[in-house]
């Protein structure tokens, strides 16, 4: 046998400790020229050199570490449960609980502290933060896992970070100081630490009340008193509607102007948006997911007005312009053989959409008609009697078969591993079915060309970084397949999907204006558009230089349109995030194997209706 490489050596050694750090003795490990990241169980760490220098190596068991100790101790149901919906208070949220987990490693073991060090260090060198030149352009949300980190650790952030945190860091001592300094005491109980994060929330004013568990009782002995009793029992109702979306809590203030808003129809309106900002991104892809910057509420203007700063750099192309043939055979014999067990499952749920679909077909027929079809079941009739006249039968117009359906996907870095995999699989296989229905079907994708701005912001920096740019990135919306092409013609295009490099950005708010407008050129009598997203618009260009809530406020404007003003239908489907909040019809799914089964339903549905 051939003596194995020192590289390969490295990984299954470095796969081995974090098989045995997370307990979970399934999980795979495997190297990427990518950004690193994490997914059900599956971590991908950097590559390092063939020659291992010490410094990649200790990067590589850094991210492996990370996502190790997150596998052991975070639970997510919890941590959903307890997530606010506010973009900048989720975006603290998810860094501080980040931080909470690798302290455990860090203090139970030196080797395990230094790795992640290691780790930290690369995220935080494409962090906005080092970027910062004012106050208002640090992410609140890497400076306070980086002072959570130094409470619970000791350890010092790194230099390179020294200066953007400075500029915030008086501010969230003042603010939060006290708060801090609890949370090394519970440490070890999410639940008691995501209670304290909560304090932590409402005391730099980025909640207006308490995070609260759904399993736990709202207490009102802690700084509630004067809620009122109608807002109480509008939380209970809330928390028994939102079984479908975990990641919807209630949060209560004694300041609320307007009372409490239902769990599930938690539907926000645009002037009181002042403080949506932005998610992260994955878990452990800091260093190429965008991070949203912290914006005061002030500095939302009241005339909102949506704009591109250029339209020069947008394109609009067809997969099989991205990649030539041979690559795009590749990666759909990828697709085909990474999924081989779910292709079985989401292709018996089609079927069921179909048979659903062709009984509908079935009964639509008019019978007696004067001129049609002749209908040979009523020729006896005319026999026995001479004096009846030939009956004939017209085949009803269904709405089914005037149809046309578009699937938006989102192709967001966020979105990278099993996420777009089995978008992209459920995607060929309803397109297969509905065309067996004679069902036209449209497939789309969209992301950005660049991360972090392109040519879009190369070109504001030339002019000088003029005020309010609007968007500042370059648009990529991608024809994976149009609606009058044939399913078999378009088949390899979505393997285009699992390129790597593909996935960047989400503006989705011009992504599904353009879908809409594709839809409304089409000559079917019914359009329906259904989206697949796995969280709010992120584009780190800029949300850097608008309001923090500039996509999000857009794409908020674009739905209430389509869903108020327009004749297309209009559905969406979360993955790992609550999209109910945006879309009047809309479902979240936690886990991403429930795509094929909800896609199937919400078709159903709507074809029923």
């Amino acid at each position: 046998m051939a003596e194995r490489s020192p590289i390969e050596a490295f990984r299954e050694v470095l796969g081995g400790t974090a098989r045995a750090v997370a307990r979970e003795p399934e999980l795979e490990l495997s190297f990427t020229a990518e950004a690193p990241s994490a997914s059900y169980k599956q971590i991908r760490v950097p590559m390092p050199p063939r020659n291992l220098p010490a410094q990649q190596v200790a990067e590589a068991r850094g991210f492996a570490d990370g996502f190790a100790l997150k596998m052991r101790h975070h639970d997510a149901g919890l941590h959903e449960k307890g997530a606010p919906s506010e973009p900048v208070a989720r975006a603290v949220y998810d860094a501080v609980e980040n931080a909470r987990v690798e302290a455990i490693g860090a203090k139970a073991m030196v080797g395990m502290r230094a790795n992640l060090g290691a780790a930290l260090d690369v995220r935080i060198k494409s962090d906005p933060l080092v970027r910062a030149r004012s106050r208002e352009e640090v992410p609140l949300s890497t400076a306070v896992g980086l002072l959570v980190r130094e409470r619970l650790t000791g350890e010092a952030p790194p230099a390179i970070a020294e200066n953007g945190l400075s500029m915030v860091r008086e501010w969230i001592e003042e603010k939060g100081g006290a708060d801090l300094d609890a949370l090394s005491l519970a440490i070890d109980d999410q639940r008691a630490f995501a209670k304290l994060v909560g304090r932590l929330l409402e005391d730099l004013d980025l909640i207006e009340g308490e995070i609260l568990p759904e399993n736990e009782p709202f207490d009102q002995d802690q700084g509630e008193e004067e809620q009122e009793q109608d807002g109480e029992e509008q939380q209970e109702e809330g928390d028994e509607e939102g079984g479908s979306s975990d990641s919807q809590m209630e949060m209560r203030s004694d300041k609320s102007e307007q009372g409490e808003e239902e769990g599930e129809q938690r539907q926000m309106d645009e002037d009181d948006m002042s403080e949506m900002e932005g998610e992260m991104g994955d878990d452990g892809e800091e260093g190429m997911m965008p991070v949203r910057p912290n914006r005061p509420p002030a500095d939302l203007f009241p005339g909102f007005d949506y704009h591109p700063y250029t339209t020069r750099f947008d394109e609009e192309i067809a997969a099989t312009e991205l990649c030539d043939e041979e690559e795009l055979t590749r990666l759909r014999a990828y697709l085909d053989q990474q999924l081989v067990h779910l292709q079985g499952a989401v292709t018996k749920l089609a079927n069921r959409l179909q048979r659903r679909l062709m009984a509908q077909q079935n009964r639509s027929w008019d019978f007696d008609q004067e001129e049609g079809l002749l209908d040979a079941a009523r020729l006896a009739r005319v026999v026995i009697n001479s004096t009846h006249s030939l009956s004939y039968k017209i085949e009803r117009d269904t709405d089914f078969r005037d149809t046309v359906v578009t699937l938006l996907i989102d192709n967001s870095g966020s979105m990278r591993g099993r996420p777009i995999s089995i978008a992209a699989i459920c995607a060929d296989i309803m397109a297969r079915t509905l065309e067996r229905c004679a069902v036209k079907t449209e497939i789309l994708g969209f992301t950005t060309r660049a991360w972090k701005g392109g040519q879009s912001r190369e070109a504001w920096l030339a002019a000088g970084r003029p005020p309010a740019p609007g968007r500042l990135n370059d648009l990529r919306h991608i024809l994976y397949k149009k609606a009058d092409e044939p399913w078999r013609r378009a088949r390899k295009s979505l393997g285009l999907m699992m390129r790597e490099g593909l996935l960047k950005e989400n503006i989705d708010g011009e992504a599904l204006m353009w879908a809409h407008n594709r839809l409304i050129g089409r000559r079917e009598e019914r359009k329906i558009l259904m989206v697949i997203s796995d969280g709010a618009p992120v584009d780190d260009s800029t949300l850097s230089v608008n309001n923090g809530s500039y996509l999000e406020r857009h794409l908020r404007q674009v739905i209430g349109w389509i869903e108020n003003k327009s004749p297309v239908e209009l559905v969406a489907i979360g993955i790992g995030h609550d999209v109910t909040r945006y879309y009047q019809k809309a479902v979240t799914i936690m886990d991403v194997e429930q795509l094929g089964g909800t896609m199937v339903e919400q078709l159903a549905a709507l074809f029923d209706t």
